[in-house]
């Protein structure tokens, strides 16, 4: 047996990949187009392993995503691929429309060609991964999202997640695909792009850069361990029905500042400033994004009562274990900040379309 992961050279994704071999055996063909949050280094503990298959190439190739359906058979696609920083969105929508909302059209069209041929009774399970930012904002004393919230997107990439969440349920309640839906809450932990808040003022407080927080830094959200989240898709994956979506959260409603204040304490801790100082100093409030959403928080009650879900990590254990990976794997931040691991993929893969290791 075989699964499809688009994404799987990224932040998400990558952790996937990885949880998945600890837990079963199935084979995994890695679709990715290593753009700038794609990093084929994220695996490099599988580069040897035969059941790790890694295919460059874009989501929208839809006679490549085609053929490698037609060539490995999944009984399932797992799909992460995704443009997913706000910031970027706003700064530039459209990569976002092509990759989010076109890209995932294109998958639904060769997944559901490539289910309707097969055999009568033979497995197949097209699932989609989204984001809580498809709801909207929430005001202080709101209750948290559950999955009966109406979509109401504020920023372009929240738009684009959503038109791609209806695409997959319209191919669902049209054609009958079997389709599954997540909508998760903040991810951080191993592995993550160096723009997402955490990694970036863990990269920043090191280097002794500042740490910028929007506005007052008291926007809220709901943060979940990487590993938590991966531990869901399994389980959403093994025992969910076609057409079903789910909440997955942390339990972890935290400001920004908190987040960052939190890293701070954890530094000062574990890699003091030569200066004795600490790495609050360094905490600067910048000018405020335009739309940016005051909160978002998620009600994970459906799948823990109906599929025995439930995170494992606090937020007390799951940061600490980001900031001690983080601080065990600078060879790694540094290349990515520096850029230096786009050489090696361009070096490695050059025009090509796609390779295989």
């Amino acid at each position: 047996m075989t699964l499809l992961i688009t994404g799987g050279a990224g932040f998400i994704g990558s952790n996937f990949i990885l949880d998945w071999f600890e837990h079963m055996d199935e084979e995994i063909v890695n679709l990715d187009a290593l753009t700038y949050a794609g990093n084929s280094e994220n695996l490099w503990p599988l580069a040897h392993d035969p059941r790790h298959v890694f295919v460059r190439g874009d989501i929208g190739d839809a006679a490549l995503v085609s053929n490698l359906l037609a060539r490995y058979r999944p009984r399932a696609v797992v799909h992460f691929a995704a443009e997913s920083h706000v910031d970027r969105s706003i700064r530039g929508p459209e990569d976002f429309i092509q990759t989010n909302v076109v890209g995932t059209f294109r998958l639904l069209e060769a997944a559901r060609a490539y289910w309707q041929a097969l055999p009568s009774g033979s497995p197949f399970t097209f699932l989609h991964v989204s984001t809580d930012e498809v709801y909207g904002s929430l005001t202080m004393d709101a209750p948290a999202f559950t999955e009966r919230n109406r979509y109401e997107p504020n920023s372009p990439y929240a738009a684009s997640k959503a038109a791609s969440d209806h695409l997959v349920r319209a191919y669902h309640h049209t054609y009958g695909l079997p389709v599954l839906t997540t909508n998760c809450s903040n991810n951080y932990g191993p592995l993550q792009f160096p723009e997402k808040l955490i990694p970036l003022c863990l990269h920043n407080a090191l280097a002794g850069k500042p740490l910028p927080l929007y506005g007052d830094g008291l926007q809220i959200r709901d943060w979940l361990y990487v590993g938590d989240h991966c531990s869901a898709i399994r389980r959403f994956l093994e025992t969910g029905a076609p057409g079903e979506v789910y909440n997955i959260g942390g339990w972890n409603e935290k400001t920004n500042r908190e987040v960052v204040e939190t890293l701070c304490a954890i530094l000062d801790e574990l890699s003091p400033r030569t200066d004795s100082k600490s790495y609050r100093e360094q905490i600067t409030f910048v000018q405020d994004r335009p739309g940016h959403d005051r909160r978002y928080a998620i009600d994970a009650t459906r799948i823990e009562r109906e599929l025995g879900w439930k995170p494992a990590e606090t937020f007390a254990s799951g940061i600490r274990k980001t900031v001690r990976w983080y601080l065990d794997n600078q060879a790694w931040v540094d290349q990515v900040a520096s850029g230096a691991y786009r050489n090696w993929i361009d070096r490695q893969y050059g025009a090509c379309a796609c390779a295989f290791f």
